[in-house]
């Protein structure tokens, strides 16, 4: 019985790409695989036909000879994988897993480079309060790993391509007896690739990867705070053997503020009073994010007085309600002054002095909790 044509048993056009054919052909294994389908001759008949398939067409050289003379291109090019004897369901399952999991494990099968995600990056990003409070886009400069371009990743000089491990055979594992078990390890010579570079690339040494600074725009959203993270997706350390590139975490440091002190949404900040506003009252200019704002400050405030200004803090960038402005009023002591300034104080005092349990209430309970105190001391 004549076979049939390998594109039409993977069901992919013949301009189908390397990654159309793998993705065809897990689908199919997997539907076809004699562990899913017991006692099912067809069943297993069609997997093999599909394995076969899949080698051919997987295989540069294959395909090339396949595409121009069709079956008898490739007669005797196939292992015995290909449904002939000597084949085993299991080690076709391998393959497919093999592929599916090879960027957890890190293993390949029948000389299948190991592929690897490449590693995640983290960055402290510095920001004034205003950047981090309104949002703002910042640039930022970092060392990475990145793919050679000389050799796009391969580790191999120009014009070479990888030899095939002689220690593994291709398989990038090797088997060793211990007693009565047998231990499957990564092959120490290839390290699990299945093959070796034996003419390096001169820019990246053989590794695939160079060391480079890289520059990129952050978009910082309005509302961050210290502890946040923003995650630049495939902006990390570029995989090696072909696996996806890493992220980069940029996490947020908001810096002291000269004025504010933040508490999540809410700000908070210090304003001088001087002691004739807060004795007789008046009006004070305050800072905002969004400008300056009055608080109106009523007779006889003391020290430590907070005015809480609604809606004036920060919108936080998960959303919800806009934090307010606390505003502590300090009393401020006058400082620097003149003899005549001096004896005008002294002539005031004086003339609290006549009444003062009605001018210094809090002065006048709290020497009285002191007499008091020391009097249970003695008693």
């Amino acid at each position: 019985m004549s076979k049939r044509d390998y594109y039409q048993v993977l069901d992919v056009p013949r301009t189908a790409s390397e990654a159309d054919i793998k993705k065809a052909y897990r689908r199919l294994a997997m539907k076809f695989h004699p562990d899913r389908n017991p006692d099912d001759h067809e069943a297993t008949e069609k997997f093999k036909e599909v394995k076969e398939a899949y080698e051919v067409l997987s295989d540069a050289q294959k395909r090339a000879a396949y595409d121009q003379f069709g079956h008898a291109g490739v007669e005797g090019m196939r292992g015995p994988g290909g449904g002939g004897p000597g084949f085993d369901p299991r080690d076709a399952f391998g393959d497919i897993f093999g592929d599916v999991f090879g960027d957890i494990f890190g293993v390949g099968r029948r000389g299948r480079s190991q592929v690897y995600r490449g590693a995640d990056l983290r960055y402290e990003l510095e920001l004034p309060l205003e950047q981090a409070v309104f949002g703002d886009t910042v640039h930022i400069d970092f060392a990475t790993l990145a793919e050679c371009a000389e050799c796009s990743g391969s580790g191999s000089a120009k014009g070479a391509k990888p030899a095939t491990c002689d220690t593994c055979r291709g398989a990038g594992q090797v088997r060793m007896q211990q007693g009565f078990f047998t231990v499957q390890q990564t092959c120490p010579r290839c390290n699990g690739r299945g093959q070796v570079i034996t003419d390096p690339c001169g820019s990246c040494r053989g590794q695939g990867r160079v060391r480079k600074q890289k520059k990129l725009s952050v978009k910082v959203p309005a509302g961050v705070d210290t502890g946040d993270r923003i995650r630049l997706s495939g902006e990390g350390e570029a995989g090696r053997n072909g696996g996806p590139p890493g992220d980069l975490y940029v996490e947020v440091r908001v810096l002291d503020h000269p004025i504010f002190e933040r508490d999540g949404a809410h700000l908070s900040c210090e304003v001088p009073v001087s002691f004739a506003t807060a004795t007789l009252g008046g009006s004070i200019e305050v800072p905002t994010l969004g400008g300056n704002a009055t608080i109106k400050v009523p007779p006889e405030t003391q020290s430590g007085r907070v005015f809480r200004l609604r809606e004036k803090g920060i919108k936080p960038v998960r959303g919800g309600a806009t934090g307010d402005l606390f505003c502590r009023v300090v009393v401020e002591t006058p400082v620097n002054l003149n003899r005549e300034q001096k004896d005008l104080l002294r002539k005031f005092e004086e003339s609290l002095q006549k009444d003062a349990k009605r001018h210094h209430p809090r002065e006048e309970s709290w020497l009285d909790g002191v007499k008091r105190f020391f009097s249970s001391l003695g008693e």
